[in-house]
């Protein structure tokens, strides 16, 4: 909210004619930008190997409770009152262990948010730092990411720069697509210009997977 605040007092401002005049404004394509810079892409792999790894390990705990739930069901009939409460009570912790396994790696604090911005941070600031370089040597008073929170209904090219910023980073550009889909998400925390890993998405809050609509979690 703060930040949507202060850019519709900035663009009030940049409208209110004086200020407009006066001032050499410019726009980047962040996730153009991420696309085409090499340190973003292995930040990505990487998180994608830690995602594989994680996905890996929750579906194990997953396939182990179901197993053993699977077992307690055809079981339970003939169990004896203390075997089907200790068996239902480690169903339980079972759960328990998924849920907070779940949330250590995939919540909203949990570690995936944590490396995000372990191994963003350096390549946002390495783009941060060359759009103000451009800004600079251009004598840019504003420069706008259309790629971040600000809505740009429409913009010339010719107050594009994304190309002198990768240039800046010492990359080639490479020709946009015509139709290309627009980008527009943050990094965590909603502050960074540019997109921390738009491929890779946590797995969803849910029971664990296999359990049956019909089946009726064990209670004691």
């Amino acid at each position: 909210m703060k930040k949507s605040f202060v850019v519709f007092t900035l663009l009030l401002l940049l409208l209110s004619g004086k200020v407009f005049s006066q001032s050499k404004i410019g726009y980047v394509d962040s996730d153009a930008i991420m696309d085409q810079l090499s340190d973003a892409q292995d930040a990505r792999q990487q998180l994608d190997a830690l995602i594989q790894e994680w996905q890996g390990e929750l579906s194990k705990l997953e396939s182990d409770w179901k197993t053993k739930y699977s077992d307690y069901e055809k079981r339970k009939l003939i169990m004896t009152d203390q075997t089907r409460i200790e068996t239902e009570s480690d169903l339980t912790k079972m759960e328990q262990k998924i849920t907070e396994y779940r949330e250590k790696k995939f919540g909203t604090n949990g570690e995936l948010f944590q490396k995000q911005d372990e191994f963003m941070k350096p390549v946002q600031n390495k783009v941060f730092t060359a759009i103000k370089k451009v800004a600079d040597k251009e004598d840019y008073d504003f420069v706008f990411d259309r790629s971040g929170g600000v809505l740009v209904l429409f913009a010339k090219d010719k107050y594009d720069i994304t190309n002198l910023v990768l240039k800046e980073l010492n990359i080639t550009a490479v020709p946009k697509q015509q139709g290309a889909k627009p980008a527009g998400a943050t990094t965590p925390g909603g502050d960074a210009t540019v997109n921390p890993n738009s491929s890779t998405t946590p797995p969803p809050s849910a029971q664990p997977t296999g359990k049956d609509s019909n089946d009726k979690k064990p209670t004691d």
